[in-house]
């Protein structure tokens, strides 16, 4: 099982080095860096120069906000740079980001996002290989690079590319496309990820007649934990917070009506609606945070993990301790981790 964690998104770049350092030694395979309030590809190049073994994966680029060749470039350095630790994840966003915040014209994102990628990979072909850059889809047309604007080739295998997110459209175009897959939190519970995504993943994979069986999964379930009872009860009343803010969002309340509670989702939408913000963490009971998100003190979480997630998907997402004296039991926890779940997905497996 790959375990991940993401950098906190408003690392300035003057600690991303310390940062990484410090989620390396903890046992971490990848850290994954968002595009929120930083460059991830800077981000990503700080990650890199001050890390030897950790995997840095962007979750996710903004991919519409940039040329394919312009990502392409950066990520074809970063591979370079890092010897094969550099994966590229890219996503559409959300129509009012990338026309207010990005002002980039909207079209259907799933057909673009597959023409996206595979513009990146034609391009890193003729990175590798030289000759002429011929590459036209359906939104994007190549046909000029000139040997003085490529980088040339890299000893290494090209970036892997990873996408993410929540409907069904979006899970089946990484299942055809994509090299790994990352789960949204909201799609990460096991019975949205048996009765929706990865059912999803999975008839894109086939549609396209991939023989290698899909990309791999990453869940980011967003578990509660820490060393003892007291620590895991203030981990909930934060983690209820966040959850509540999260499932809020009309878009994202797929889990809840799963589970039965699709009541509750529409009070938070309607209380986020008429900005009555104190109001949300009310409306998530234990009942409801209980059946969202495993729990368990670092003693306990690898086997709650590995009975929520055994056989379901190759890699899980936790957040670090916030006290740095926990990393030692933390990175012990994270080898167990490593050892009791996964092995990828399979139909019978999935928890529900």
């Amino acid at each position: 099982m790959e375990v991940v964690t993401s950098l906190p998104a408003d690392t300035p770049l003057s600690l991303v080095a310390e940062r990484v350092r410090r989620i390396e030694g903890l046992g971490f395979d990848t850290v994954h860096v968002s595009e929120t309030v930083r460059d991830p590809f800077s981000v990503c190049a700080v990650a890199t120069e001050h890390s030897s073994t950790v995997v840095i994966r962007t979750s996710m680029v903004v991919a519409f906000a940039r040329s394919p060749m312009v990502t392409a470039c950066a990520a074809w350095d970063l591979a370079r740079f890092s010897g094969g630790r550099f994966h590229l994840g890219v996503a559409s966003q959300v129509r009012g980001n990338m026309v207010g915040r990005y002002s980039v014209e909207w079209t259907e994102p799933v057909a673009r996002l597959r023409d996206y990628v595979g513009a990146v990979r034609a391009i890193f072909e003729v990175f590798q290989s030289g000759g002429g850059l011929e590459y036209r889809g359906s939104h994007y047309t190549f046909t000029r690079l000139q040997p003085f604007f490529n980088p040339g080739p890299i000893d290494v295998a090209a970036p892997s590319i990873w996408t993410g997110g929540v409907n069904a459209r979006m899970c089946a175009l990484a299942g055809a496309v994509a090299d790994g897959f990352v789960a949204h939190p909201t799609g990460s519970h096991p019975r949205m990820l048996a009765e929706r995504v990865l059912p999803a993943v999975r008839a894109g994979a086939a549609e396209c007649g991939r023989s290698d069986g899909g990309p791999r999964v990453v869940v980011v379930p967003k578990p509660i934990t820490g060393r003892d009872e007291g620590a895991l009860a203030v981990a909930r009343e934060k983690a209820r917070k966040e959850l509540a803010f999260l499932y809020s969002t009309p878009a994202y309340r797929g889990t809840l009506d799963l589970l039965g509670f699709g009541h509750t989702a529409t009070a938070l939408s309607e209380a986020a609606g008429d900005k009555q913000w104190d109001r949300l963490t009310g409306l998530l009971t234990d009942e409801i945070l209980d059946a969202l998100v495993p729990q368990g003190v670092y003693a306990d979480l690898p086997g709650v993990l590995a009975e929520w997630f055994g056989g379901v998907c190759e890699g899980i997402a936790l957040d670090p301790p916030n006290d740095p004296r926990d990393d030692e039991e933390f990175g012990a926890m994270l080898a167990r981790i490593r050892t009791s779940g996964g092995g990828g997905v399979s139909d019978d497996d999935v928890a529900v």
